[in-house]
């Protein structure tokens, strides 16, 4: 599989590169961090980098805005996006060749090469094997490249503390840093928040709901959002800040989105598996991290009973 898109990366001249909307560092690490490889192995190529734009990642790569007719002969790869639905710049099947790169269940098959590895951390992790497995043949990965895949992996292992890390995380993670990355830095730049942040993060530590269960529950609205000055993508930042409270087997966030008729859901857990969950509704994602949609607030209310069933069950 590695060979093979070696062999189309080498075959074409420009090469345009997605990832999934609402971007985590794994998307933007894994989609930016392909992208200096490919920049550094063959500096003649053309090689973009679209979707939206995610402020609080801007530090690690931002967009490039291309026209529709750079698209014709272009090989498109897609990082880090289980359905179509959710790939951002919907331009992606406009290209000659179309390559899917990802680590959740490969429950929507798209592209004409798909290479799906579900034990890999991220998909970070699986351009590093990209660069590994082609490193004597070649294939280079610049200081600035290594610094965006450690940050896609560090990010999908929340700092190496999720189940989902391994050895071979750890043993990419030791490649990556021989690239003399400045940790202090990194970190400084990865976990800064901002005074209304840190605010509207007081306001979750003493609003959340917590059942019997073992599920955790936080609804913020379109007034919450507003009120401190934070947007609906933003918050995403928050998603964990209560996930060390003792007893906690799974939690939620709802937001809402003034720019979307939709209610975002966002889903952890700690045991209990909630994608098939998130496939319920309208989403998807890993057994223990997964995004989904509400129509409105009163489904919120069917998705939380069907999360207190899976951990009243695990």
């Amino acid at each position: 599989m590695i060979e093979t898109i070696f062999k189309k990366i080498a075959d074409y001249e420009t090469i345009i590169i997605h990832r999934h909307e609402r971007p985590d560092p794994d998307a933007i690490g894994s989609q930016a961090g392909l992208a200096e490889l490919i920049k550094s192995t063959y500096p003649s190529k053309q090689v973009y980098i679209v979707g939206e734009e995610e402020p609080s990642l801007n530090f690690l790569a931002t967009m490039d805005t291309i026209e529709d007719a750079t698209y014709k002969g272009a090989l498109v790869i897609v990082c880090d996006t289980a359905n179509t639905e959710r790939i951002s710049d919907q331009r992606y099947t406009h290209g000659d060749f179309l390559i899917k790169i990802d680590h959740h269940p490969n429950e929507e098959p798209y592209g004409d090469i798909v290479w799906v590895d579900t034990t890999a951390s991220s998909v970070s992790e699986m351009i590093v094997d990209l660069y590994l497995e082609g490193k004597n043949q070649g294939i280079k990965l610049s200081d600035k490249g290594a610094l965006l895949l450690y940050a896609g992996i560090v990010g999908d292992t929340g700092r190496f503390r999720y189940p989902n890390t391994t050895k071979k995380t750890h043993q990419y993670t030791g490649e990556l840093l021989e690239h003399g990355i400045n940790h202090s830095d990194f970190y400084s730049k990865f976990y800064k928040r901002d005074l209304k942040m840190t605010r509207l993060e007081g306001y979750i530590l003493q609003h959340f709901e917590v059942f019997d269960e073992g599920l955790a529950v936080m609804n913020l609205t379109a007034d919450i959002l507003e009120k401190f000055d934070i947007t609906a993508n933003e918050s995403s930042q928050l998603v964990n800040s209560f996930s060390d409270v003792e007893g906690l087997k799974a939690w939620v966030f709802f937001v809402e989105d003034p720019d979307s008729e939709d209610i975002r859901v966002r889903l952890r857990s700690k045991g209990p598996q909630i994608n098939q969950i998130a496939q319920k509704y309208r989403g998807g994602g890993h057994p223990m991290a997964s995004g989904a949609k509400a129509k409105d607030w009163q489904e919120t209310k069917s998705i939380i009973a069907d999360l207190l069933e899976v951990c009243s069950n695990h």
